[in-house]
């Protein structure tokens, strides 16, 4: 089955992609390995701030990241021309914003790898890490980066 009628089952359709803020690509390929940057969580078009373990629970960071992944799969799109292309999602490093005392950092990353594995099947289990952090760019709850093979 395609990348995109599984996509199409599961309700998605993917954004645009997303432009770079600062001084960077938001994708670069060496041999066949793609590395997307880190993109932060966003909500209704505008950046998903908040702190998890403050004001914002597991439950909603882990669609947080849900809605990271997509907009990384956009920018992969942008990046290969066809997800189908994909050989595998490698690595996914989460970023958490969160309290000291928070420790479910990868309840929240979940959000993102249960989507990856929902729309490349075993091509998307992946090796990851989640970070608990103090802040993360404009105040987002959430940012993910990802590694990933393609043909």
């Amino acid at each position: 089955m395609s990348v995109y009628d599984t996509l199409k089952q599961l309700g998605i359709e993917l954004p645009s992609a997303g432009a770079p803020a600062a001084a960077y690509v938001m994708s670069a390929q060496t041999g066949n390995t793609v590395f997307l940057s880190g993109h932060i969580a966003k909500k209704d078009g505008k950046v998903w701030a908040g702190k998890l373990g403050k004001d914002i629970t597991t439950q909603e960071g882990a669609a947080a990241a849900r809605a990271v992944a997509i907009d990384l799969l956009a920018t992969l799109h942008a990046h290969t021309g066809d997800l189908n292309k994909v050989k595998r999602i490698v690595k996914v490093m989460s970023l958490v914003n969160s309290t000291l005392e928070y420790t479910e950092q990868h309840l929240v990353t979940n959000g993102a790898s249960e989507l990856l594995a929902q729309v490349f099947g075993e091509r998307g289990k992946h090796a990851r890490s989640a970070f608990g952090v103090a802040q993360i760019p404009l105040g987002a709850c959430v940012e993910i980066e990802l590694i990933a093979e393609v043909e």
